[in-house]
């Protein structure tokens, strides 16, 4: 062998074994932790606060705000000086990398953004590697794995291209027409010489169907072509693609996936740290506190894990919500209770033409008469009224005299109410037996209760049903409009036997008698009731107010628009908070600045100046809630609108006097 090509596969066996030594002693710092480890670190929490216009006040080095008692108070940017004991004011300088495990976030309308860095060291990162990270997210008692991020060397993605490069150069070698593998020149030849017939359809359209070809020559057109095809190139065609999955995992080892990636980049070099800002946006819901970040993660060489990444200590985020100042405060009607009551009920019994007796096998009676029967069970055995009489109301269609019909209609109500006062009477002695009564030594009857009171069926009568009539008429779809407004006209006559005799005459009267008129012979049952135990008339009392307590549900649910829905008519402390936890700031405004300025209301009010840019009224209404809850100058860290105010302004320090600015 050439002396000089020794030289260059020696250089070549150096350089390799060179750059893996290096690699081992990456991954040996790298699992001595010597190397440094990727950091999860917080990250710029987004800006809660809405743009402020060039009109509205901005930040201030000094503000003038008045306590309750009207004193001036002035507020800037200070700290002590040690030599004089004086708080003067001062620059504020900003760390460059925040180092705490845990943030206040802030949830608004259902939302919270969860801001984390994931910081990686350069020297982590080789060009012949593939970082991954997998960002999980603890929410109450569930795990979810965020988005990947992926750091991508770039000889490891120059293999990945590499791969997919030899994999599209095998899939080119295969044929997707099978016409390619026919040899047509000598099929052509064949045809020509033996068959000439057919050749002369080469430049004919007509067709030729395998069995006229086989019929008139004695072999088939497969044959034909099967015999002029290159079959050793066809079948090696068909194993290639039949090996298309094996080739395709031979060659693309590590595919480019692109599903559930937050980030996947190409590092070039490794010569600065790699800082990924990552945001992740979730649903609030009910009982929500707090949630975990945690990292972990790999390094792949090629398809080869070689390190684990080590899970980080957990960012923990805690969430404040508007709906935390929700007033649980149960919420009373007034509500008027009545002694006596009502229902009414209608039954269609029909009645033999001319007839007033109840028959229970005619037409639809049956199931009628059960209808009323149930009712009047329910009735007698209700807990919370006794059923003191009935009212019975017959009615009659309007074919016939007057006089008859009203005649007739009564002596239906009075059957009717002597068909039921029958089952009433039944139904008490039912009653007494299932009830446990008892026979004593006289062979008489002891009451034990249950015997049912009287009660008093009275019958009256409507003779015609016109009103009904009118209703059906206006609602029917086989009339016409000419046929109805003629039925008007009639309806006008004073008369009812004139009124219908009258209306006897229509061509649309044989449809009305015998579709509309049967409708209305009916029988209507008016049911008097009274409450139980109860001596006044009328009694008031107060009950929970449910839809009201529903809204404030769904407040602590922080399901702020469904509250709004049904806390909207009153117009309350509770309504504010559903309007401020769907950004309707002005009407939330509105309802507050008319309440009586408690803790809450001044604390909430603070938030929404700080929101439309009015810092010193903010900054007023929050010192005031300070001074009436202390517990606010540890609350104002959690809600952006308010922790913007006590950095600019140092706010919450305590001076001598003790009170907190």
């Amino acid at each position: 062998m050439n002396r000089s090509v020794i030289k260059i596969i020696a250089s070549i066996l150096v350089v390799i074994v060179a750059v893996s030594c290096a690699t081992n002693r990456k991954l040996s710092k790298l699992r001595k932790n010597e190397a440094g480890s990727v950091q999860l670190a917080l990250g710029n929490q987004p800006d809660y606060l809405p743009d402020i216009k060039d009109d509205v006040p901005v930040a201030k080095d000094t503000l003038t705000v008045r306590d309750d008692d009207g004193r001036e108070m002035i507020i800037m940017k200070a700290i002590k000086d040690e030599k004089t004991g004086e708080m003067v004011a001062n620059e504020v300088i900003r760390a460059a990398t925040v180092t705490a495990r845990f943030r206040n976030v802030a949830e608004r309308n259902g939302k919270v953004d969860l801001a984390f860095q994931i910081i990686v060291p350069p020297s982590m990162m080789d060009s012949k590697w593939q970082l991954r990270f997998y960002p999980d997210m603890f929410v109450l008692e569930d795990s979810v794995r965020l988005d990947r991020v992926i750091i991508t060397g770039a000889a490891y993605r120059k293999a990945q291209l590499r791969g997919y490069e030899l994999y599209d150069r095998f899939l080119s070698r295969i044929v997707s027409d099978s016409t390619k593998f026919i040899n047509v020149r000598l099929l052509e030849i064949f045809l020509k010489r033996y068959i000439p017939q057919i050749y002369a359809y080469k430049s004919d359209s007509t067709f030729v169907s395998e069995e006229m070809f086989y019929s008139a020559y004695g072999v088939s057109q497969r044959q034909a072509v099967e015999h002029y095809t290159n079959k050793f190139a066809r079948n090696m065609n068909e194993r290639r693609k039949n090996r298309m999955d094996k080739m395709y995992r031979k060659y693309v080892k590590v595919p480019i996936v692109t599903e559930s990636i937050r980030l996947d980049t190409v590092i070039v070099n490794s010569d600065g740290e790699f800082v990924y800002n990552y945001v992740q946006t979730i649903n609030t819901r009910p009982k929500l506190r707090k949630v975990d970040i945690v990292l972990s993660g790999d390094i792949f060489e090629e398809d080869r894990r070689i390190y684990s990444i080590p899970r980080s200590e957990p960012l923990t985020f805690y969430i404040s919500s508007i709906s935390a100042f929700t007033d649980n405060k149960e919420r009373y009607l007034t509500k008027v209770i009545e002694r006596r009551a009502s229902a009414n009920t209608e039954a269609h019994i029909d009645f033999k033409v001319g007839k007033s007796d109840v028959v229970p096998e005619f037409g639809n009676n049956a199931y009628e008469i059960e209808l009323i029967k149930r009712t009047l069970s329910s009735l007698v055995r209700n807990e919370v009224f006794d059923l003191d009489s009935i009212i019975v109301s017959a009615t009659a269609s309007p074919e016939g005299s007057f006089a008859l019909n009203a005649s007739l209609a009564q002596k239906r109500s009075e059957s009717v109410s002597g068909y039921f006062e029958n089952f009433m009477n039944e139904y008490r002695d039912s009653l007494k037996m299932t009830a446990g009564i008892s026979e004593n030594m006289d062979e008489t009857w002891e009451d034990t209760g249950h015997e049912l009171p009287d009660i008093r069926f009275t019958p009256r009568c409507i003779p015609e049903n016109w009103s009904d009539l009118d209703d059906l008429v206006l609602e029917d779809v086989v009339m016409n409009d000419g046929q109805k407004r003629l039925y008007q006209d009639i309806r006008t006559e004073k008369n009812p036997d004139v009124r219908e005799s009258r209306l006897r005459q229509t061509q649309s009267y044989n449809y009305i008698k015998e579709t509309l008129y049967p409708k209305l012979r009916t029988v209507k049952f008016n049911f008097y009731l009274h409450r139980k135990g109860m001596i006044k008339d009328t009694v008031h009392t107060t009950v929970l107010d449910t839809v009201y307590m529903r809204g404030v549900q769904a407040l602590r649910d922080m399901d702020y628009a469904g509250a709004l829905l049904l806390l909207k008519p009153y117009d309350d402390f509770n309504t504010a908070v559903a309007y401020m936890g769907t950004d309707r700031n002005a009407n939330a405004m509105r309802i507050l600045e008319k309440l009586e300025k408690t803790d809450k209301v001044n604390y909430l009010l603070a938030v929404l100046y700080s929101r439309q840019g009015n810092f010193e009224k903010a900054v007023e209404h929050y010192v005031k809630s300070c001074s009436q809850n202390p517990s606010y100058v540890f609350r104002g860290n959690l809600d952006p609108e308010i922790s913007v105010l006590i950095k600019t302004y140092g706010l919450n320090s305590e001076p001598d006097d003790g009170v907190f600015l």
